[in-house]
């Protein structure tokens, strides 16, 4: 194996965290401001990309990419600098789950949504993929530009909610919400779908497009993406209550005392 082999341990339920133990010498990579706590012997170190680029081109190109995937141009290495064993803890930023993924077992490689990443065992490298497709690319959404994570070691992403795992054979298709999807393996074949039809365009209220998965390969699905919290939050700051078309609407408000 030519990345780090690193131990760890999930804590917590919704709002989970991941503390990783490290023997001497070892390291792991994670995103700027996914750190939460570390013991004593373990150094940090900013690098530009994930630390794997040689000459200043490639770290530039490599940067660039990054940046369309709405990450940081940098990423912060923790080395144990000590004799003994170390741990360094990293948290989600929001409520979900921490997903670990053995990259040697999963075949190498994983397509996963921008903003999912979470930490890795340092040798992996952390890339942008881009889905070559013209309709994927037009409206594919959040599923149009994605990361990918390569290497032979543990890596750790982070979901919304609840964290589904579905094993797609050769052939079956999964039709997902494409801010649903967390991740999956290179082997599954990912594409857009038109709905169809005039009432589920105008009136479905999920969207025009959705994903589809097609195996073989494994999937990981999210019940809750960011984005429809955030949708959700700003629906309800913004003072319009969900029975405003109804006849109780005004009067809801009012019982509320939003209309005193």
């Amino acid at each position: 194996m030519n990345n780090h082999e690193i131990d760890y341990k999930l804590q917590g339920e919704e709002m989970q965290c991941v503390e990783i133990e490290l023997d001497p010498q070892e390291a792991v990579i994670a995103e700027p401001g996914s750190f939460m706590m570390m013991t004593d012997g373990i150094t940090m170190q900013t690098l530009f990309g994930d630390g794997k680029q040689s000459g200043f081109m490639d770290k530039l190109f490599t940067a660039g990419k990054r940046l369309l995937t709405g990450e940081n141009l940098f990423m912060t290495v923790y080395t144990n600098d000590s004799k003994q064993k170390r741990q360094v803890t990293f948290a989600a930023p929001y409520a979900g789950k921490i997903i670990p993924m053995d990259l040697y077992r999963l075949g190498g490689k994983i397509i996963c949504q921008k903003d999912s990443f979470l930490c890795a065992a340092k040798g992996v490298s952390v890339g942008v993929e881009f889905q070559k497709k013209l309709g994927t690319g037009l409206f594919g959404g959040e599923g149009f530009i994605m990361q990918k994570l390569e290497g032979d070691g543990m890596a750790f992403v982070h979901s919304g909610g609840h964290v589904i795992e579905r094993n797609l054979v050769t052939g079956e298709i999964l039709k997902v919400d494409t801010g649903c999807i967390v991740a999956f393996t290179s082997t599954v074949h990912y594409d857009i779908q038109f709905i169809g039809g005039v009432k589920n365009t105008l009136f479905g209220g999920e969207g025009v497009f959705y994903a589809t998965l097609r195996g073989p390969g494994k999937v990981w699905i999210q019940t809750l993406p960011i984005s429809r919290l955030a949708g959700r939050i700003l629906a309800y700051g913004s003072g319009k209550r969900k029975e405003e078309g109804s006849i109780l609407g005004g009067l809801g408000n009012i019982l509320d005392g939003d209309g005193i």
